[in-house]
């Protein structure tokens, strides 16, 4: 069970990171340096995810926010 759930997670990541390359590209032939750039770091931030190096979530110092 916790193996689907990984596959389908890895899975899903990666498709939102080929989605944000697509995404970067075409904000940079639009000269959206900016969008471009935000874009970039989402990317990065998969990547990062999927390679397990980043937790997907980030923890607040506050209590019960995530």
């Amino acid at each position: 069970m916790r193996h689907t759930y990984t596959r389908r997670r890895t899975e899903t990541l990666d498709y939102m990171q080929s989605m944000l390359g697509q995404l970067r590209t075409m904000a940079e032939a639009e000269r959206c340096d900016m969008l471009a750039y935000l874009i970039e770091m989402a990317y990065v931030e998969a990547s990062d995810i999927i390679r397990g190096e980043r937790p997907a979530r980030v923890q607040d110092g506050r209590k019960g926010v995530a």
